[in-house]
């Protein structure tokens, strides 16, 4: 009996106080991966703003050059602003020539068009690599980093990069055989310093590379707090992947990839890696355990994922929660090891509009600002991320974290305080379907959705407490009746809509119906719509009103048990991808680069009641 009762304990007990000791998940929230969003609930008042929007064929509108690998991206702030570098290559990943490029932005929505910070890279003519095929001829790196921001003891900002080298199809530039580690100096006047070497892997030095070593530098400053990144074991940790295997910098050598860390109240150190792989460190960060584990219960694949301690006292993780990746979602946690919900920060996947290799479907890749890189005002957490490996965005998390709404819509934007109108709503923000307050031709503050975008949308959507006999009552003027689309819709908490009413492109105003739509109206451009919904969704009926007077009297077209989410948004319903999408698309989409006449509606105000 004492035998069966200590294997007793060692199968039962010890798991269960290991996991107690380690990030791990006790959530029960799951995603459905045929759904772009997962069927999470979302963050309340989370607003995700496109930085960048790819353009091969008018690249002046993006980056100037037109290259449509754009991934990794990394953030920091400083100087009163925020620094997004990401890197980008022609048409597909770690496909030869790469560069890395810097925008910077005062509040984190508008972004200034991105410049080159790291250029293309000549590898000399006959570089070869250790067991890999292949010889340089008239080639160029490629860029990877895992490491991008770090501001020095002195308040200095420097920027950093990898320039890795690919000799043939899947050829991996992070195997620890490239050529080293770049790094110049953001200067508080915009200026940029010159570019140094900051590490060699090993065949390469001051002889046989392209830019000095960083102690030639004659600026004393800037070397100290070059040397200084290097004495600091999270740092080294960042570049494991691709430095030498064997580099006597990096403390703990098991080539895990994409390494990011947080502190615990008591002063020990959380490592996250891809896979969800993570471990403790006692001693900040010089050692670690031998092998990391994958945390308990934790779901997620080969994207990175993120974790930080928010602003008030708790902690966040934020990745894909999936095999894929898709949805962009986050967990939260008191104490930094038991993770508790799974919500969503980020559901939409648009059309991948350019091929190319290794590109993947979805908003991943997530970093936010690691300790040391700055706190934004507000106190809010902001992450960057790419999606499709295509376009670069960044999201706004408000702090504290809220699923639940506790009080009805009464949102009357012109009287609302400037900037705060839309801090309990989310919203999706491309740059050619932007969202935002703007001014209506009458002079009033409204909620402005616009779209010149053939391949996405904007989307404004307001959670509220769930309801099961509700009120709605919302304008809309729409600026044209010639083109354009705005749905309306009425969800349940994890996107499910009974209720669609769609402005279309032809001048009418319909609801859908089942199968089939039903006519409202013939709308006017320029003319406001009071509109007033009222449904139930026991039984399953809705009245519309239009400007006071009943015209219509329909059924939901699917049911749900209560309403939580008020829908605007001007393009029809995504599916795709699903879990059964191929994984790679090696085809342009037509016309990628055109934009398509501009449309835009205001909606003035949005109330609710739950009877």
């Amino acid at each position: 009996m004492a035998t069966i009762f200590l294997l007793l304990f060692v199968v039962v007990v010890i798991p269960k106080v290991k996991a107690q000791d380690t990030v791990h998940y006790s959530g029960n929230t799951l995603v459905n991966v045929d759904y772009p969003d997962g069927r999470l609930a979302p963050v309340i008042g989370v607003h995700s703003m496109q930085v960048l929007r790819a353009n091969r064929e008018y690249p002046n509108t993006a980056e100037d050059y037109g290259w449509t690998y754009n991934h990794q991206p990394m953030l920091a702030y400083w100087n009163n602003q925020f620094y997004l570098e990401y890197l980008s290559d022609k048409v597909g990943e770690s496909v030869p020539p790469g560069h890395t490029l810097l925008t910077t932005s005062k509040d984190g929505y508008s972004w200034q068009k991105p410049i080159v910070i790291f250029p293309k890279y000549k590898i000399p003519d006959g570089t070869t690599k250790p067991g890999v095929k292949g010889v340089a001829k008239d080639l160029y790196a490629v860029m990877h980093q895992r490491m991008g921001f770090y501001v020095s003891k002195s308040n200095r900002l420097l920027v950093m990069g990898f320039y890795g080298i690919v000799l043939a199809p899947h050829d991996d530039p992070n195997d620890g055989k490239g050529i080293g580690r770049v790094v110049r100096e953001v200067y508080k006047n915009g200026q940029l310093g010159p570019i140094y070497f900051l590490h060699y892997n090993p065949a390469w030095n001051e002889n046989n590379t392209s830019y000095p070593f960083f102690t030639k530098s004659k600026d004393e400053g800037f070397v100290d707090a070059c040397k200084e990144i290097m004495k600091d074991p999270l740092m080294m940790m960042q570049w494991e992947e691709e430095t030498d295997r064997n580099d006597p910098l990096i403390p703990l050598k098991k080539n895990y990839k994409a390494f990011n860390f947080y502190h615990l109240p008591d002063g020990r150190v959380v490592g996250l890696w891809k896979y969800a792989l993570t471990a403790i460190s006692n001693d900040n960060g010089k050692t670690w355990p031998l092998n990391a584990s994958r945390a308990p219960g934790f779901v997620t694949s080969n994207a990175k994922i993120w974790g930080q301690r928010t602003s008030d006292g708790k902690y966040v993780t934020v990745y894909n929660p999936s095999e894929f990746r898709w949805p962009l979602a986050l967990s939260t946690s008191k104490d930094g090891l038991d993770y508790t919900n799974l919500l969503l920060v980020n559901g939409e996947i648009p059309p991948m509009r350019y091929g190319g290799a290794y590109k993947s479907y979805g908003p991943q890749y997530t970093r936010g600002i690691i300790e040391g890189n700055g706190t934004p005002p507000g106190g809010n957490l902001w992450v960057t991320y790419s999606m499709n490996k295509e376009d670069i965005w960044v999201s706004e998390i408000p702090v504290p974290i809220k699923e639940l709404a506790t009080q009805q819509a009464n949102d009357v934007f012109n009287k609302m305080p400037d900037g705060k109108e839309l801090s309990k709503w989310n919203y999706y923000s491309p740059r050619w379907a932007p969202v935002g307050i703007t001014k209506m031709p009458n002079g009033d503050k409204a909620l402005s959705l616009s779209d010149w975008d053939p391949f996405d949308y904007a989307k404004a959507e307001r959670i509220i407490p769930d309801s099961k006999l509700l009120t709605a009552s919302f304008s809309v003027t729409p600026a044209q009746n010639k083109n354009g689309q705005l749905d309306i819709e009425f969800q349940n908490a994890v996107g499910a809509a009974a209720i669609r009413l769609t402005f279309d492109s032809s001048g009418v105003l319909f609801a859908k119906a089942g199968y089939r739509n039903k006519d409202i109206l013939k709308y006017e451009a320029g003319k406001t719509y009071q509109i007033e919904v009222s449904l139930n969704t026991q039984n399953r009926f809705y009245t519309v009103k239009i400007n006071g007077v009943i015209k219509m009297k329909n059924l939901f077209f699917a049911p749900i048990h209560s309403v939580r989410r008020i829908v605007f948004r001007t393009g029809g319903v995504r599916r795709f991808p699903n879990a059964d999408t191929p994984t790679d698309q090696d085809y342009d989409l037509p016309h990628a680069g055109d934009s398509t006449k501009k449309a835009t509606y205001y909606i003035g105000y949005l109330k609710t009641t739950n009877k």
